[in-house]
């Protein structure tokens, strides 16, 4: 980071044209991963494969409420981003296990940094919530404040 911005989040480092057309949004890195590891099983599995590979198998049990198809799509974008390495095994049934990548392993810091914000603020996010639901302003989906 650069000595004018000492001290700033870096996600305040830059300031945002307004408003933010979609196109450079969809064509944003930060968007890209954030919907990559924002998905509803994807850094439940970074987790899983952070602590040892796993064969497929293993991952649908340890995963309750995923479909094999689930479980498959996930994977492979996982693959494909190049987190998740696949590694068929020679035998007899061929047997696949996957674990995650030197690049994917970098992921686990701030995916614990976030965690670690979540359990932190637990609390206060619940709380805040009651006091919401309680002045009966719940906004819907994209609804504005």
């Amino acid at each position: 980071m650069s000595g004018t911005h000492t001290g700033v989040p870096s996600v305040l480092a830059h300031e945002l044209p307004r408003p933010v057309p979609v196109d450079e949004l969809a064509a944003c890195p930060v968007s890209d991963v954030f919907h990559r590891v924002g998905d509803k099983w994807s850094m439940l599995l970074v987790i899983l494969l952070g602590g040892r590979p796993h064969r497929y198998n293993e991952l649908h049990r340890a995963v309750e409420g995923i479909s094999q198809r689930m479980l498959t799509r996930t994977l492979r974008g996982l693959e494909t981003d190049g987190l998740v390495r696949r590694e068929v095994h020679p035998t007899v049934p061929p047997s696949v296990e996957y674990s995650l990548t030197p690049l994917g392993r970098t992921l686990l810091e701030p995916l614990s940094a976030l965690a670690d914000w979540a359990v932190g603020h637990e609390a206060e996010i619940n709380e805040a919530r009651s006091r919401h639901v309680a002045t009966g302003s719940v906004a819907m989906s994209g609804e504005s404040p």
